[in-house]
């Protein structure tokens, strides 16, 4: 079931999320299977720590990896992929579930949205559940979460 307050700005920007049974779309490849979609459209949404106790959050396509020397680039420090409990702590979502919806008022936390997603015409970020996707564009993803742009992916070799 999607969030109360996911659902609020679902409905706020007339938006529509798919669902499955729980714990189908944990991972891109598996959002990408149940959303009859390629890997690259699923807009994986990604929590980092800096050393200096910033948080971040990495929106980008689930067919790239991020780069550290990239994410060291954008952000001024050295970066880690943040914990289950980090995430949640900071977002209110576990990963693999976790929406980019909603966060752009939190406190510690950046968002930022790779230029990968810009490849395709929609893509879909989680509902807040490990079970859901949005179609949107990537205009409109960039737009209502206020991420700024930037390049932190590579393409896996």
């Amino acid at each position: 079931m999607i969030p109360e307050k996911v659902q609020l700005i679902l409905d706020q920007y007339s938006l529509e999320a798919a669902e499955f049974e729980p714990g189908s779309t944990p991972t891109s490849p598996t959002a990408a299977e149940k959303l009859g979609c390629r890997v690259g459209q699923i807009a994986k949404s990604m929590v980092f720590k800096g050393k200096d106790g910033r948080f971040f959050l990495i929106m980008a396509a689930g067919d790239r990896r991020i780069s550290s020397k990239r994410m060291k680039e954008l952000t001024g420090v050295k970066t880690r992929m943040a914990n289950a409990e980090e995430t949640a702590a900071i977002t209110g979502f576990r990963p693999g579930g976790v929406c980019p919806f909603g966060l752009d008022g939190v406190e510690g936390l950046e968002l930022f949205i790779d230029e990968s997603l810009s490849e395709w015409e929609t893509v879909y970020p989680a509902a807040g559940t490990d079970a859901s996707g949005v179609p949107v564009s990537y205009e409109r993803l960039k737009e209502i979460t206020g991420a700024a742009a930037c390049n932190v992916t590579e393409v896996p070799s």
